[in-house]
Order: C-alpha cells, then sequence, then structure tokens
C-alpha cells in the first residue's frame, strides 16, 4: 500500500495569518447565513467580502503575488469558514481547487508554467472566481464539441456549478467524436453570449451555493485554448493530479460542518441536568467527529506526498468517504444530543444537518470507491472505475 467588480488592492494574506482572516470571515458569513437558506439565494456579498479579505487568491504561489496558501493551509481555510456558514465554504471549496490546482503544477511541474502561470496571474490581477461543473461530469464528460474551423463548437449543460451567478470562467470540458471520443478540457468565459445561468438550485441543503445549471450553446473555442485532450471514460494523469488535490478541500467543508454541530450541541445539553445518556450521546458524538478528522488529516497528508497516481487518488477517495460517513454521524448525533431544542430552527442544528448531507454526492460516491480501492488491493485495473 502506497503510503501515501473591481475592488482596491489589499495586503496580501500569508499562510501563517490565513485563519485569523478566515475567523473573522465566517463570523461575518453567519450573520447571513440562515437567510440565505431560508430564501435560496446566493451567498453573493460573501464573494465580495472573499475577494476583499485576499481569499479567492489565498492559493495563488506568493511569487505570483497571491497568498501562497497550500492544501493544508486552504482546507483550514474552508473548515473555519464553514463554521459561518456552509453554503459560502462549499461554494469556495470549488473556487479553490480550481487555484490549487494549476498553482500545484506551477511548483511542482514547472515545464506548465507557460500554461498555468496566466491564469493564476490573472486571479489575483482581476480577483477572478473560477467555477467548475459538478462531479458527474468529470472522467465521463458531457457535452458535444463539434469540431469546426480554428477550434470547436460547444453545446452542453453543466450541472452543480456552484458559485455560478459571480462567476467568470467556467473550468469544463465536451465530448469530440475524433479517434472515438475524447474529452477536451477548457474555460468557458461566463460573460459569453452563448451562456447562461439557469435557476435550477432549489435543494434539500447547501442552498446558498448558487450550484445552478450552466447552458452552453453555440459557444467558440479556439483549437489553442483546449488545454487538455484525453480518452473519453478513463483515468487520467490530470485527474489522478486533480483527484488527490482538490477533495481535501472540498470535505475540509463538512468537517467545518460537524465540528460546528458539535459544537451548538454541546451548549445546548450544557444547559441540561448531567445524566449518563448525555454522557453516551456526547461520547458518541465525539468519537465521530474524531474519526473524520482523522480521515481528512489522512487526505491532506496524503495530497502532501505530491506525487499524485492511482494509489493517492484510492487514499484520497478513502478518507473522504470516511469523513463524509463520520461527518453525516456526528451531526445526527448533535441532534440527539441537543434533544427537541435542536429541532427548532433558530438552533441552526437543522440546516447543519441538511447541509451535511451533500458530502454523500460528490465523487466517488462510497460503492464506487469501494471498488476502486478493493481493484487496486487486488491488482486489477481501476482506469474506468470511476
Amino acid at each position: 500500500m502506497t503510503q501515501i467588480d473591481t475592488l482596491e488592492t489589499v495586503d496580501r494574506p500569508q499562510a501563517d495569518d490565513l485563519a485569523a482572516i478566515a475567523e473573522r470571515f465566517a463570523q461575518g458569513c453567519a450573520r447571513t447565513a440562515q437567510a440565505r437558506d431560508d430564501d435560496d439565494s446566493f451567498v453573493a456579498d460573501n464573494y465580495k467580502s472573499a475577494a476583499e479579505a485576499g481569499l479567492l487568491d489565498a492559493g495563488v504561489p506568493s511569487e505570483l503575488g497571491g497568498g501562497g496558501a497550500d492544501v493544508r493551509a486552504l482546507a483550514d481555510m474552508l473548515r473555519r469558514i464553514a463554521h459561518g456558514c456552509s453554503s459560502t465554504a462549499l461554494a469556495l471549496s470549488m473556487h479553490s481547487h480550481q487555484v490549487a490546482f494549476p498553482a500545484w503544477r506551477w511548483h511542482h511541474q514547472q515545464a506548465t508554467r507557460d500554461k498555468t502561470e496566466p491564469l493564476l496571474k490573472r486571479v489575483t490581477a482581476e480577483k477572478l472566481v473560477l467555477l467548475s461543473s459538478g462531479g458527474g461530469d468529470w472522467i465521463g464528460g458531457s457535452g458535444k464539441a463539434e469540431p469546426v474551423e480554428g477550434g470547436y463548437r460547444i453545446t452542453a449543460r453543466k450541472m452543480f456549478v456552484s458559485g455560478a451567478p459571480a462567476g467568470d470562467l467556467l473550468m469544463t470540458s465536451a465530448v469530440s467524436p475524433e479517434d472515438g471520443g475524447t474529452i477536451l478540457h477548457f474555460p468557458c468565459p461566463m460573460t459569453a453570449p452563448e451562456v447562461s445561468v439557469l435557476d435550477t438550485w432549489h435543494t434539500l441543503g447547501m442552498r446558498g451555493t448558487g450550484s445552478h445549471d450552466v447552458m452552453i450553446e453555440g459557444l467558440f473555442v479556439p483549437a489553442e485554448k483546449i488545454a487538455v485532450k484525453r480518452p473519453q471514460g478513463q483515468w487520467h494523469p490530470v485527474f489522478f493530479m486533480l483527484g488527490t488535490i482538490a477533495f481535501p478541500l472540498i470535505y475540509a467543508v463538512y468537517l467545518g460542518v460537524a465540528e460546528r454541530a458539535r459544537d451548538l450541541a454541546v451548549e445546548i445539553a450544557a444547559r441540561r441536568p448531567a445524566s449518563a445518556l448525555l454522557r453516551d450521546r456526547a461520547g458518541r458524538m465525539e468519537t465521530a467527529l474524531t474519526s473524520a478528522r482523522l480521515a481528512h488529516q489522512h487526505m491532506v497528508a496524503t495530497c502532501e506526498l505530491n506525487a499524485p497516481s492511482a494509489e493517492t487518488v484510492g487514499q484520497v477517495m478513502t478518507g473522504r468517504r470516511l469523513v463524509e460517513e463520520n461527518a453525516i454521524r456526528t451531526v445526527e448525533l448533535a441532534l440527539e444530543l441537543a434533544g427537541g431544542a435542536g429541532f427548532y430552527r433558530k438552533a441552526e442544528l437543522e440546516r447543519l444537518f441538511r447541509d451535511v448531507q451533500a458530502a454523500r454526492y460528490h465523487p466517488l460516491q462510497k460503492e464506487i470507491q469501494a471498488e476502486y480501492v478493493g481493484a487496486l488491493a487486488l491488482g486489477h485495473p481501476v482506469d474506468r472505475i470511476y
């Protein structure tokens, strides 16, 4: 087993004070979190505040004018933001991993700097918001890329585009008929007239993420803007990198949701008479939360090996499943510990219970994760398990 809106210039957040900035930002987010949940509205104001605080380019290398935060620091940032607003944290995780990925390549694959550096510089200079399409779109791909003179004509409907109302560039893909099915990766400008955001995000939880569908109708993408070409439906080195780097950031959010639920439940339970029942519920909740924390630490440590591969994806996805299960269990037990008082919407726990359910739906979902790591253990191929 492998061990594995233009804004004024602001002072750059260094990795060592990013936590304090995230804490202050989370406090501001908390003031409107319930309202955004109540009316199914996007956390737009929090994006403006994130840009002003230097959080959008926190992961850009300091040499390029960014905050220089690594995956560990970014995960800690997102975990803390989730204490204030789950939706803001999850939406920002989708932007943050799209920054962390080219930043990792800039540091560790210097031959790619001609491709990664211009984007990273734009994130800092323009406070760009990067978007990604939902996990179901990733290795299998979706949408049509029609070869035309000089490039491709794209028609696609992309689901679960978190942060869509604030986005500048959608980092996405479409399927070309070339070579029996080739996935083309490209940046899609959200301001293009061929691109529209559909009002589809009305959900059980994470209601403020603005994860609407994005419709692309006949967008021309020049051939030189195609960042990657790969076979359809197979793991590719780019996805070993993305799978290893992105998920410690995304699942930091669910850990943060669980931590917030734990703290609220303890506060409520402290008002009740001491009993063996309270201690049992609190103990099981603490155990589940510790399990989630340990699993997330494993995800981050695997990423820090800086050697993305099929094996690191297996380790990260195992951690992802354990964070999912134990974060959800922590919030369930927090509701039990709080008792009837936690059932009221004003207690916040019911919102956290709904929000944490989203942990179930990112890749690799548990059945696929089990097949993937089982195949690794048995020496079977994993190139089409996703």
